[in-house]
C-alpha cells in the first residue's frame, strides 16, 4: 500500500470499493429540499435537484442568486442545515473524502497553490484519489490526455504561480479532467478565458456529459447556456425559479424579472441557435 492511500485512510477513515460507472440516466446527485445559511441569512432554501449521468446542467442567475452556493453543496464543500445532498443515493456525511473524490471533481472559481507547483504537477494532482488501486496505472495516459485537451502542454514545467489567469483556468480544469470522475463540478469555468478557450471549455464539458457522464456547470453567459445545455436551472434569491431544457427555460418574461433587466431572446437568423442578450436602445445620439 503506498503512503499516499496509507495518509488518506488515516486522515479519513475507511475507503469503500472502487465505484463503478453510473448508467446514462442514473442520479449521481441530488439535493432534496436543502437549505444553506450564512452570516445568519439564508443562501438557499428548500432547494431540490437532480443530476444525471450523460446530462450537463448549468446553473445560471443573477450575482447572489445562489449558483455557487449549490454547487458547493452538491461537492459536499458547503454544509446545509436542512434537508440533504445524497451522492449515488446515499447520504454525502456518510462518504470518506477519499470515496467523494472517486466519484466528483470539484473546480473551484480561485485556483490557489500554496507552493512552486509546476503545470505538470498541479494537473497530477488530480490523480491523487487513485494511488494505490488499479486505476493507478492509467495516471500518465490521463494527464497527458487532459493537458492536450485543456490546451495546457506548452507551458507543463513553468511554475502555476506565474501563469496568466486563463492559464491557470485551463490548468485547473486539466486537474479535474484527470481525476476521472463521474461527475464533474465547474464553477464558472469560462469566467478568465478569451472567447475561443470559452468554446473549448465547454466543448469539453458537453463530449464528457455525451460519454455518460454528470456535469453541472456554473455560467453567467446565457448564450453558452443555450448553446450547451441539456438543462438549465435559473435560479432567484436562493431559490429555484426554473428547471428544464433551454427551450422551456429562456423565455424574455422570465429572465427579465429574475436579472432585474430588460433581455432578448431570438433565435440565430442562419443557425437558429438561441440568442439572448440584453435589451439595448441605442440612438445615433449615443452611440
Amino acid at each position: 500500500m503506498s503512503s499516499l492511500v496509507r495518509n488518506w485512510r488515516e486522515l479519513f477513515g475507511r475507503v469503500t470499493p472502487e465505484p463503478e460507472s453510473p448508467s446514462v440516466g442514473d442520479v449521481t446527485l441530488e439535493a432534496r429540499d436543502i437549505t444553506v445559511e450564512r452570516g445568519g441569512r439564508h443562501i438557499l432554501e428548500g432547494v431540490s435537484i437532480e443530476v444525471r449521468a450523460g446530462e450537463l446542467v448549468v446553473l445560471v442567475g443573477p450575482n447572489g442568486a445562489g449558483k455557487s452556493t449549490l454547487l458547493a453543496a452538491l461537492a459536499g464543500d458547503q454544509p446545509v442545515i436542512a434537508g440533504r445532498v445524497d451522492v449515488e443515493g446515499t447520504d454525502l456525511t456518510q462518504w470518506a473524502p477519499i470515496d467523494m473524490a472517486r466519484r466528483r471533481a470539484v473546480l473551484p472559481q480561485k485556483h490557489t497553490i500554496g507552493f512552486s507547483f509546476s503545470a505538470r504537477q498541479v494537473v497530477r494532482m488530480g490523480r491523487a484519489p487513485w494511488a494505490g488501486t488499479r486505476r493507478e496505472d492509467r495516471d500518465g495516459a490521463a494527464i497527458t490526455a487532459a493537458m492536450k485537451t485543456c490546451d495546457v502542454e506548452g507551458f507543463a514545467n513553468r511554475p502555476f504561480a506565474v501563469l496568466s489567469g486563463g492559464e491557470q483556468a485551463r490548468v485547473a480544469l486539466a486537474r479535474v479532467l484527470a481525476q476521472e470522475t463521474s461527475t464533474i463540478l465547474l464553477d464558472e469555468p469560462t469566467a478568465a478565458l478569451d472567447l475561443g478557450h470559452q468554446e473549448a471549455v465547454m466543448s469539453v464539458a458537453r463530449a464528457r456529459a455525451a460519454d455518460g457522464d454528470a456535469v453541472v456547470v456554473v455560467l453567467h453567459d446565457l448564450a453558452l447556456a443555450a448553446a450547451y445545455a441539456d438543462r438549465i436551472v435559473v435560479l432567484e434569491n436562493g431559490r429555484i425559479a426554473a428547471d428544464g431544457p433551454p427551450e422551456s427555460v429562456l423565455h424574455e418574461e422570465l429572465l427579465t424579472r429574475v436579472y432585474g433587466y430588460p433581455v432578448e431572446v431570438f433565435p440565430h437568423p442562419t443557425t437558429g441557435a438561441t440568442l439572448v442578450i440584453p435589451r439595448r436602445e441605442f440612438t445615433e445620439q449615443n452611440r
